[in-house]
């Protein structure tokens, strides 16, 4: 709309992902005048600090998933493409698809990060990750199959094996995990078998630094810890895994390395931004850090392409003193918002400020009213900061229904000790 004219082409957004920051950049410019071009793998989208839940049992994927179509039905300025971005001409401004490719004014990189397994790729169809449907429901079979072999084995050992779950990585994810692991344990399965007492079940969380939720402050970290404790999981921190197989683990810790027999180990350390970044960096000759992640200027841009935005997971971020912005939700979020303001306002041909994170805290449920929650002011745990996490994570699950579905869902499972979505699918 420069100069008045009506008769200019719209602004081309393209916006590649449709988590939490994408979509937020999305529904941010839904009055501006461009045109928005979102691209995703998958066609919804999903709130993936609850996908520990569908992982346990506690959830469905439909609970915590919505199609992006009907969350943009009404945005008239924006249009859905369900597709893998293979390749970026930066010269020309085009994303690549397989069979297509999209030109754009401004790009948007939001495609997330998944684990990596330092080195170890091997580990990865032993010890599955947490960052998809496919990987939840994988973890889920794999969860509650091995109290079904356990029923019906006779060999005490091999019993013993598919009872011990390890869980490696004790940021909140595997905290979460754990946890509800432990409720499984000792609640939900308690009077489901007969040749196997479930609350029998081993559930180790394995942990490099000195203390589960590192990121904490170390007084909600040790409550985090005795909560977990009560629920039969042994904490080893200071330890790493260094070999995993078919038939078990070995843990390192202070120079001594022990076998622990299992079937089932779950992955939840170590994050790398998704291969996207990387086909981004050599095209546009962007710098990467150690995670794989962009390396963004202060209004998350590449520094030779100010046409090309990096936010969530993708994107290396600092705020006020130099330290790298958290890999969570409202960060991702509130940086798309931020670029939606930038976009229209260079439209306008008007100056922006930097990028800066709002930090209202964090939280990290461990079980059944149990929680620990930062918001900087204030730290508490136990049931006050269950209570917070709970409406916190249903405010920001995206559409009315969906809330509505896990607001009944956590009601029965909380009044009932039931999980009802606890199939074997695989």
């Amino acid at each position: 709309m420069e100069g008045g004219r009506s008769d200019a082409p719209p602004h081309r957004v393209a916006i590649v992902g449709g988590g939490f920051g994408g979509l937020r950049a999305a529904r941010a410019l839904r009055n501006a005048p461009v045109e928005v071009t979102l691209i995703d793998r998958r066609n919804f989208h999903l709130f993936q600090p609850l996908l520990y839940q569908v992982a346990t049992g506690a959830l469905s994927p439909g609970d915590i998933a919505a199609p992006l179509r009907h969350i943009l039905r009404r945005q008239r300025n924006t249009r859905v493409w369900l597709g893998e971005v293979t390749g970026v001409d930066a010269t020309a401004r085009r994303i690549r698809l397989h069979d297509e490719a999209v030109a754009y004014d401004t790009l948007i990189l939001a495609a997330g990060a998944g684990y990596q397994y330092f080195g170890h790729d091997e580990w990865r169809p032993l010890a599955p990750a947490l960052k998809t449907v496919e990987e939840a429901l994988d973890i889920r079979a794999r969860v509650f199959s091995a109290f079904e072999a356990a029923e019906r084995e006779h060999d005490q050992a091999v019993r013993r094996a598919w009872l011990t779950f390890i869980l490696v990585g004790g940021g909140p994810t595997g905290v979460e995990l754990a946890g509800a692991l432990g409720e499984i344990a000792h609640d939900t399965l308690r009077h489901d078998f007969r040749a196997i007492d479930p609350r029998e079940a081993r559930i180790v969380l394995v942990e490099g630094a000195d203390r589960v939720l590192p990121g904490y402050p170390p007084e909600l970290c040790d409550k985090a810890a005795a909560s977990l404790t009560r629920l039969g999981v042994t904490v080893r921190t200071g330890a790493t895994v260094v070999s995993i197989d078919q038939e078990g683990v070995t843990v390192r810790a202070a120079g001594t390395d022990e076998r622990i027999a299992t079937r089932v180990v779950l992955w939840a350390a170590g994050v790398r931004a998704a291969p996207l970044a990387a086909i981004v960096a050599a095209a546009t000759e962007a710098e990467v850090d150690r995670a794989g992640r962009l390396v963004v200027g202060p209004d998350l841009s590449l520094p030779r392409h100010p046409e090309i935005f990096v936010i969530g997971d993708m994107a290396h971020a600092r705020d006020d003193e130099g330290k790298p912005l958290p890999g969570v939700a409202p960060v991702a979020m509130q940086q798309g918002t931020y670029v939606a303001k930038v976009i229209r306002r260079r439209l306008q041909g008007e100056a922006t400020d930097a990028f800066r994170y709002r930090d209202r805290g964090s939280m990290a449920t461990i079980g059944r009213a149990a929680a620990v929650a930062d918001l900087g002011w204030l730290r508490f745990a136990g049931l006050p900061a269950w209570l917070v996490w709970l409406f916190v994570h249903l405010m920001y699950i995206v559409g009315f229904e969906n809330r509505v579905l896990v607001l009944i869902q956590w009601a029965w499972s909380y009044f009932t000790w039931n999980r009802g979505a606890r199939l074997i699918t695989r």
